[in-house]
């Protein structure tokens, strides 16, 4: 005999609840100007074959699209309707799938790069605290440390009350 099988399920109202950003992220639409616009001219760049032969995958169906494309066009005043509005369609669909690929990997490729421009512009600004020969603590920043240095570690006043 089985017993039956319940999965748990969340409230209907945390399903329903927007997603916050962690502590200290704050909140960025889907899609900024500043990521976009260089995204689409990516996009394009990357529909050159040379550029797209290292991803196999896209690369056969950007030659399905072409060769669908052309076929369209040579049976446009041949063939019958039914024939040339499924041709059309199916180019159609294949560009999309093509342009929607190279834009969404350029997108990826955008937000790493800015993501690596901030932890860069992190790295510089961090400041370190260096204990000097007489025993006083500086603070110097994070890029201006040299080997040999002794750095003096605290925990912030945030953190004591925690374990």
């Amino acid at each position: 005999m089985t017993a039956p099988v319940t999965t748990p399920s969340l409230p209907d109202d945390v399903a329903s609840r927007p997603r916050r950003p962690k502590r200290g992220q704050r909140e960025r639409p889907l899609f900024e100007r500043s990521l976009v616009v260089p995204a689409l001219k990516d996009s394009a760049r990357k529909l050159d074959p040379r550029a797209m032969v290292h991803n196999p995958v896209m690369f056969v169906v950007e030659l399905g699209s072409v060769l669908c494309t052309l076929l369209f066009f040579r049976d446009f005043g041949s063939s019958g309707t039914a024939q040339n509005v499924f041709t059309g369609l199916v180019a159609v669909w294949l560009w999309f799938t093509v342009l929607f690929a190279n834009f969404a990997e350029a997108i990826a490729e955008g937000r790493g790069k800015a993501q690596a421009a901030t932890l860069r512009a992190a790295r510089a600004d961090t400041m370190a605290n260096v204990r000097v020969d007489d025993g006083t603590i500086e603070q110097r920043v994070s890029s201006a440390l040299a080997l040999g240095d002794q750095r003096s570690v605290t925990r912030p006043a945030a953190d004591l009350g925690r374990s």
